[in-house]
């Protein structure tokens, strides 16, 4: 038995096995079993508590009926595409300017990178604190009276200001270990013809950058439509669902309305807006990346 064993940990193939078997159980117990499950929940009627009844279509028909989650699939891509371009464009512009070797460009870096580490639920209470209408320091430096989280207009671009501030020092520090790879002569030289910076960055960082924008492009994407933390502690979807998002609207049906079926299929639903945007970002890469065949 001894020697058995012995010959299958030397064999290289027998050892990998055994050492990705108990991540390999993991992903089957934790992710895999529960996504089978939540499919075959979004075909029935639960509460949790009483029976499950097989309904067929009817939550997937019942939610394509609803004008209320056409509003939060509206605000869902909103939110998403703002943050997304946002979140992508000034990590960018920030990773250049840091990139020159300006002075300070340490603490400049370190002092975008903290937000990304603090708790969310420490930047929501503080945000709130910052937009209240009364006490916040938001109005005040602005010189107006706008009721941020308390008006429908002005809630998501609140929400939207503090998802970019506290992704911007992820993406800056992705972006900076990629222009660190770029030799510096390319930089050199366009100073020394006379380039401007909008023309550096227009055809040398973003040429250059391109495999490492997409990959943010896409990560960020896709972070920005599972977007729920924020909006539970600032929002909670309002004022008038004008905050309420795919992944709060799926909490709320499970959690609060007990309505399993539902909440499934609209996390179906919100698999199928992330499958599909990724599927058409990675068709469109060959004209995103340059170089790429």
């Amino acid at each position: 038995m001894k020697k058995s064993l012995k010959k299958l940990l030397n064999n290289e193939n027998s050892a990998g096995l055994i050492f990705i078997l108990p991540a390999f159980i993991g992903i089957i117990i934790f992710i895999l079993i529960p996504i089978v499950c939540s499919f075959l929940l979004s075909f029935t009627q639960w509460d949790l508590l009483g029976p499950i009844k097989y309904v067929g279509l009817t939550n997937y028909r019942l939610l394509f009926k609803d004008y209320l989650f056409y509003k939060i699939l509206g605000n869902t891509f909103v939110y998403a595409i703002s943050v997304s371009i946002l979140g992508v464009v000034i990590p960018l512009v920030l990773a250049s300017i840091l990139n020159s070797k300006i002075r300070g460009s340490e603490f400049f870096k370190t002092a975008y990178f903290l937000p990304f580490i603090t708790p969310m639920v420490v930047i929501g209470i503080v945000w709130a604190w910052i937009f209240d209408p009364n006490i916040g320091c938001m109005n005040h430096f602005l010189g107006m009276q706008i009721n941020w989280l308390y008006d429908s207009k002005f809630a998501m671009p609140a929400l939207i200001i503090v998802s970019v501030w506290k992704l911007i020092g992820y993406n800056m520090v992705i972006f900076l270990a990629s222009m660190a790879t770029v030799p510096q002569s390319m930089f050199d030289s366009a100073k020394i013809d006379g380039a401007t910076p909008f023309q550096i960055m227009k055809n040398i960082t973003v040429p250059m950058l391109s495999p490492t924008i997409f990959f943010v492009i896409i990560i960020t994407t896709i972070s920005s439509f599972q977007v729920f933390d924020l909006i539970y502690l600032m929002t909670q979807g309002g004022p008038f669902d004008s905050t309420n998002v795919l992944v709060y609207a799926i909490y709320k049906n499970a959690f609060e309305y007990f309505n399993i079926g539902k909440a499934s299929a609209i996390a179906y639903v919100l698999f199928l807006v992330i499958s599909v945007l990724t599927l058409i970002q990675w068709g469109l890469r060959k004209k995103l990346v340059f170089h790429e065949k």
